[in-house]
């Protein structure tokens, strides 16, 4: 159910890390149900277009990729995949099927070390099905084969569902707090809000990583004080930096929020920007996301007490 090609230069043999990342991806698209496969042609490209014009409903103007620019991506070498439900069985693969998931990555430098996953979706009536880690394993895999040692992304802080499954899910490590990083996207999802970003670098050799991939990553110490909490009517609440550990909370639905109160949503928006961001310009370190919706932020072991 998974199609991680071998005919390249720079694939190294399945074995080690790269063949435990391979399983692990084979075992994710299994248990998601859906075949993944690295996408070239152009009527695959053109479905990936179409899934994520659905996915952000964008106002026609602005598309989040196009078909021209996955062709040439391709043609340069970098990552295309595509999570497929459905299909036939030949001749030990899957064919065909409804395409429900797409990741886009290409290379940064330093040349062929490093891969940016730009934007990676999933159609929202497969949600629940682990596709999209199906997608992020396959994508591991991919690279490992080619001597890829991390993968970088970014994400919407204030979007609970992908910080735990960023930071909790696939152990990746955030790295920058990115204020209004694409400026206004006038989407379905970010609506008139601003953009901001955290990038997080994904190590895939990790030994965190690797637990991770095969499912074995216990929960996070969720220990400290609270920095920033919800109140009973889903508001940011300031709280206290006084301690080595601190939890930054996040509303339940920013998207919904976005849509029915535009001003609570602005409200997180920069809340979150101005304690955790701050937290982070500041030298402390994000090591988890727990269920309850928090980051949980490690500050530097004396600054916090020079906060009272």
């Amino acid at each position: 159910m998974i199609d991680l090609s071998s005919d390249t230069s720079r694939t190294t043999e399945a074995g080690g890390v790269v063949g435990e990342a391979v399983a692990a991806a084979a075992s994710a698209a299994r248990s998601a149900r859906v075949s993944v496969r690295q996408l070239a042609d152009l009527e695959h490209l053109e479905a990936v277009q179409n899934l994520y014009e659905g996915i952000w409903r964008p106002d026609g103007k602005t598309p989040p990729v196009t078909t021209e620019l996955l062709r040439a991506l391709t043609k340069a070498g970098s990552y295309v995949g595509g999570a497929f439900d459905g299909g036939e069985l030949d001749s030990g693969e899957f064919i065909g099927g409804e395409l429900v998931g797409a990741c886009v990555g290409f290379f940064s430098p330093p040349a062929d070390e490093a891969l940016h996953s730009h934007i990676a979706g999933v159609a929202t009536g497969m949600r629940g099905r682990n596709v999209g880690y199906a997608l992020k394993l396959h994508q591991r895999a991919w690279a490992l084969q080619r001597q890829v040692a991390e993968i970088s992304w970014t994400f919407d802080p204030l979007v609970r569902r992908n910080a735990y499954f960023n930071l909790g899910k696939l152990a990746a490590a955030a790295t920058e707090y990115l204020p209004n990083f694409y400026g206004p996207m006038h989407d379905g999802i970010n609506g008139t809000d601003d953009t901001d970003r955290l990038l997080v670098t994904w190590r895939l050799a990790a030994p965190e990583v690797a637990l991770a991939c095969a499912g074995r990553r216990g929960a996070p110490h969720t220990v400290g004080v609270t920095a920033l909490g919800v109140s009973p009517r889903d508001r940011p609440v300031l709280g206290t930096l006084d301690g080595p550990t601190v939890l930054v909370a996040v509303p339940d639905d920013i998207e919904r929020l976005r849509a029915t109160d535009p001003a609570r949503a602005a409200a997180w928006r920069s809340a979150v920007r101005d304690v955790l961001g701050g937290l982070l310009a500041d030298g402390a370190r994000i090591t988890g996301f727990d269920r309850a919706g928090r980051y949980i932020v490690e500050r530097k072991d004396t600054s916090w007490k020079n906060t009272a």
